[in-house]
C-alpha cells in the first residue's frame, strides 16, 4: 500500500497518535483530511499543520455527520476515533459500542460508497485477551479479550476483514502496545505526575506489588512502524503487532517517574481487583511478538524503558 501522493482521510486526527501520523504523511507528500469532534483530541496538537495547504480539518461528530460527502475522491481511509478509555466499559458499556462500533460501520458503508480502497485501522493488544503464548504473535487464538474496548476493537477489526473481502478492498490492521510519547493525555504516566505533584511523600498505585507487566512503545516508533507495515503489505487484509521488544512491571515505570522527579515517595498499593489488576478488564501481563514486523526491516529505537523514560521527560517539560 503506497502511502505517498495519496489522499487520505485520517478520523481522530487531533488525537494523540493520530496527530504525529498526519504529520508524517504530510512530509510524504500526501493530501490528508482529518475529522475530530475534539471531544478527546486537542486542537493544538495539529498547530504544526492547519496551515499546511495539503490539510483541510473537519470538526464533527463522526456518529452523526455525513460521511458520503466527506469520503469523496479518498484513496485511504485512516480510521483513528474511537474511545480509548478501557476502564471506562466496566461502568458505560454503551460508549465503546457507540464510538467504536458503530463509528467504524459508518465509516465503512460510506467507503464502500465511494469505491475507496484502502484502510489503516489502529487495533490494540487487548484484543488477545490474557494470552498463553508470551511473546504473542499475530496468529494466536481464540481471540477472548477481556475488556469492552477490546471487544469493541476485535468486533472492529471483524466488520473491516468482511468489507474487505466483500467489497475487494485492503486493509492494514495494527495490534498496539501501551504507546507513550508527547500528546498522550491518560496513561499511568500521567496518573503518576499529577499524584505526585499533589503529595510528594506518597504514590498511590492501583493493582498489587509489582502491578501488571506490559511492553511500551514511543509514538514515534509506532508511527514509523504504521508506516514500514503498510508499504510492505502484500495481503488483501494483513495485521501487525507493534511493540517492543522488552516489557517491564508497574513498580519499574513508578522508578523512573519518581527518579525523574527527583522524589522517594512511599509507595501505597491498593491491592487492585481479581487478582492484584488495577482495574476491570486490566491485562495482567502482555508482552507482543513483533517478529512479522522486524522480518521487513522496522525495529523499535527505543526499548520499553527508555521509552517510559523519554514520555516521562516529554510531560515534565
Amino acid at each position: 500500500m503506497e502511502l505517498k501522493d495519496r489522499t487520505i482521510l485520517v478520523t481522530g486526527c487531533a488525537g494523540f497518535i493520530a496527530s504525529h501520523l498526519v504529520e508524517e504523511l504530510l512530509k510524504r507528500d500526501n493530501r490528508v483530511v482529518g475529522i475530530d469532534n475534539l471531544s478527546a483530541g486537542k486542537r493544538e496538537f495539529m498547530k504544526g499543520i492547519l496551515s499546511d495547504p495539503n490539510f483541510h480539518f473537519i470538526e464533527d461528530d463522526l456518529l452523526t455527520m455525513d460521511l458520503t460527502s466527506s469520503l469523496k475522491d479518498v484513496d485511504i481511509l485512516c480510521h483513528f476515533a474511537a474511545n480509548p478509555d478501557v476502564r471506562l466499559g466496566a461502568s458505560d458499556t454503551k460508549v465503546h459500542f457507540d464510538q467504536n462500533i458503530i463509528v467504524t460501520y459508518r465509516l465503512l458503508e460510506a467507503g464502500r460508497e465511494n469505491g475507496v480502497r484502502d484502510i489503516l485501522f489502529p487495533s490494540t493488544s487487548t484484543v488477545y485477551g490474557e494470552t498463553e503464548v508470551i511473546p504473542t504473535p499475530e496468529d494466536y487464538g481464540p481471540l477472548l479479550p477481556i475488556s469492552v474496548y477490546g471487544a469493541s476493537k476485535l468486533a472492529c477489526e471483524a466488520l473491516i476483514a468482511s468489507y474487505c473481502h466483500s467489497f475487494q478492498q485492503n486493509a492494514v490492521m495494527y495490534r498496539f502496545a501501551n504507546v507513550v510519547g508527547p500528546r498522550s493525555t491518560h496513561n499511568v504516566l500521567h496518573d503518576f505526575i499529577r499524584k505526585l505533584r499533589e503529595n510528594s511523600s506518597s504514590l498511590e498505585i492501583l493493582g498489587a506489588e509489582p502491578g501488571t507487566s506490559k511492553s511500551y512503545v514511543h509514538v514515534s516508533d509506532c508511527v514509523n512502524g504504521m508506516i514500514a507495515g503498510a508499504e510492505a503489505t502484500k495481503e488483501q487484509v494483513e495485521i501487525f503487532n507493534i511493540g517492543s521488544l522488552d516489557w517491564m512491571t508497574v513498580k519499574d515505570i513508578a522508578d523512573i517517574v519518581t527518579e525523574e522527579m527527583n522524589l522517594e515517595p512511599e509507595y501505597q498499593w491498593t491491592g487492585g481487583v481479581r487478582g492484584g489488576r488495577g482495574w476491570v478488564g486490566d491485562v495482567k501481563k502482555m508482552r507482543l511478538s513483533i517478529d512479522k514486523l522486524t522480518s521487513i526491516g522496522w525495529v523499535p529505537e527505543m526499548n520499553s524503558r527508555e521509552a517510559i523514560r523519554r514520555a516521562v521527560q516529554e510531560i515534565l517539560t
